[in-house]
């Protein structure tokens, strides 16, 4: 017995101190209702030491019942740790004749002394359309007492039941007049007036757009609606943000999809399909068609030499790692370009480091996420450089040009430029020659200057059996002096093409290009969609860059040919690179198989860059 009491007032101890928290008073009612429809509001309050509880004002409804109070308690022990909740919750039915929005106020409540009071809530009352629908439905599964003649009557009868106003789609466009890049959120909605249990399509591949679909949830919530002086159900099915690559008018199709409806079988009598266990409802299959729309893309006209390909809304900074470092010490400058817009399609800033600064590829950093107005977040860049010599530098400020979708204009902005201090490095290295101002250098000895005198016998041999000034001896200084001026003449050549940066950098597109494209085998073996298609890109432009020595900010489609048709390359061999391009962007959002559109890029994007190659 005192076993049990010292457990109970332990469990009461744990409760006291589990119950005592933050006090919230809330309310829960429908957001729209129809005029002369009844529904409920509560007002919940999560503990159950009230007192005084005064009603809020309903102007613009009839209280038709309440208020009803309700408790509810709950206490939960797991692991030895106990928690505890209770809550009291009053309730009204209401209704109202009054179309209009109207406000719930507040309503309060005492708690240990000290008010407390609900947020106010708005209720959209709509006006009494004609909601009803000739098919009333509800689930459940056809009777077996029907024939299978007689279930197709139905189906077909029910199906032509249902007209375009009782159940349809629509689609909308955020903007129907924009720019390229320029973000659009495409919605498709459902307004219905039957049981609509389930739907299947899906949006299409879209010739010229990047599409990106909004996660919703996978459960669908209907609400009361309002459209053409019918009040409807309605839900929102998709939501897709869209990013025109090219200026025109563009369209988006018409989608038709297959609903199924329950609806009410009027063949069977409810009661009989009781008794002998069939069921009064039948599904019912029925294509919704959405419309189609027209986007018009205005050109990005009169683009600048740096322009980023960035268009939204953004803004940049900077930072380095350190403004005093030793010779051969890396340094690490970041650039991080925040804001809304097409973030995938930024190309890397230029930073003009100093010559004698050794430098890697930018390592880019996604800090975004998919909003209904775009890519929002940060995209950081990361330079790596590492100076081979000791003097005072300056790293000049990079530019980001953007096209800003607010003032529709161009718009540069600049980061800090930075000065950074070398200091001379250990072991006598990293002497700048630029600064040498006549002081010594730093001898380092490699050798001995003095060495041992030879010990031993001595063989003497006769002039004429000598090697110096024999036929051997001037063949031999012949043939090295000739090997010499080879080997010179070859160095300069090497000088030559290593200091001509195009010539280099066309040399070694084939082979960067092939290296980044093992690199997408590696990621389409490992099904990472989007850093495959990202990787195939870099591949793709960085090869024609490379070749042509122009710069990636200044790299699109209409130069790259030029370019070739300038190098009298085939104007078929032009359109299946610019194709693979195409391909490339748009297939990670084509329907089908994920695996087999990866292959086909892959396929595609290596045969391209052979074929170039080759011509070239």
């Amino acid at each position: 017995m005192k076993r049990l009491i010292h457990i109970f007032i332990l469990a009461f101890f744990s409760i006291s101190a589990f119950a005592d928290g933050e006090v919230t008073f809330k309310v829960s009612a429908p957001s729209t209702v129809e005029a002369g429809g009844k529904f409920r509001v509560q007002f919940t309050v999560n503990t159950q030491n009230v007192s005084n509880f005064v009603a809020p004002d309903f102007k613009g409804f009839d209280v038709l019942y309440g208020p009803a109070t309700s408790s509810q308690s709950s206490f939960q022990m797991v692991n030895g740790h106990t928690s505890q909740s209770s809550s009291i919750i009053y309730t009204y039915v209401l209704v109202s004749n009054e179309p209009g929005t109207h406000t719930i106020g507040s309503a309060s409540v005492t708690v240990d002394g000290k008010a407390v009071k609900s947020k106010p809530t708005q209720i959209k009352v709509l006006s009494a359309g004609s909601g009803g629908s000739s098919s009333s439905s509800s689930s459940g599964n056809m009777g077996s007492g029907v024939s299978a003649s007689q279930r197709q009557q139905t189906s077909a009868s029910n199906s032509q039941a249902i007209g375009g106003k009782d159940l349809f789609m629509t689609a909308t466009a955020s903007r129907t007049n924009v720019h390229e890049q320029e973000a659009i959120l495409l919605t498709y909605k459902i307004y219905t007036l039957v049981d609509l249990t389930q739907m299947d399509g899906k949006l299409p591949s879209l010739d010229g757009f990047q599409i990106q679909e909004i996660q919703l949830p996978r459960t669908k919530e209907f609400e009361l609606e309002q459209y053409n002086g019918r009040n409807y159900r309605s839900v929102v099915w998709s939501q897709y943000l869209l990013f025109p690559q090219k200026s025109g008018d563009l369209t988006i199709p018409s989608i038709t999809y297959e609903g199924t409806v329950v609806t009410r079988n009027r063949n069977i009598d409810p009661f009989e399909a009781f008794f002998n266990g069939q069921s009064g409802y039948t599904e019912v299959k029925r294509k919704i068609t959405t419309p189609a729309l027209t986007i018009h893309v205005a050109p990005l006209a009169n683009k600048p030499a740096e322009f980023s390909g960035a268009v939204g809304k953004f803004s940049v900074t900077s930072s380095i790692s350190a403004t005093e470092v030793d010779a051969n010490e890396a340094i690490t400058l970041k650039i991080n370009v925040t804001g809304s817009g097409n973030m995938k399609l930024i190309s890397t800033p230029f930073v003009n480091f100093p010559a004698d600064f050794e430098t890697y590829d930018a390592k880019v950093n996604d800090k975004f996420q998919l909003t209904r107005t775009g890519l929002s977040g940060t995209k950081e860049f990361e330079y790596l450089a590492v100076p081979r010599h000791a003097g005072t530098y300056q790293i000049p400020a990079a530019k980001f040009i953007y096209f800003d979708t607010e003032s529709r204009s161009y718009k540069t902005l600049t980061t800090e430029a930075y000065t950074l201090k070398v200091n001379k490095g250990k072991g006598g290295t990293g002497q700048n020659v630029s600064n040498y101002t006549g002081q010594q250098m730093d001898v380092q000895q490699l050798n001995q200057d003095i060495r041992f005198i030879k010990k031993g016998d001595v063989n003497f041999r006769q002039r004429e059996d000598t090697f110096f000034g024999s036929t051997k001896y001037w063949l031999a200084y012949i043939l090295s002096l000739l090997l010499f001026v080879q080997l010179v003449v070859i160095e300069r050549k090497k000088r030559k093409a290593n200091s001509n940066i195009a010539l280099s950098r066309g040399k070694k597109a084939n082979k960067v290009a092939l290296k980044r494209m093992k690199a997408a085998k590696k990621l389409l073996d490992a099904h990472e969609q989007s850093k495959f298609y990202d990787e195939v890109l870099r591949a793709l432009w960085g090869y024609v860059a490379d070749k042509f020595n122009m710069s990636q900010e200044t790299l699109n489609k209409e130069n790259i040919e030029q370019s070739l048709t300038s190098r009298n390359v085939p104007d078929e061999q032009i359109q299946q690179f610019i194709k693979v391009l195409n391909d490339c962007e748009f297939a990670r959002y084509a329907p089908g198989d994920a695996n087999e559109n990866m292959e086909n890029v892959y396929n595609s994007a290596i045969g391209a860059i052979s074929r170039m190659e080759d011509n070239l």
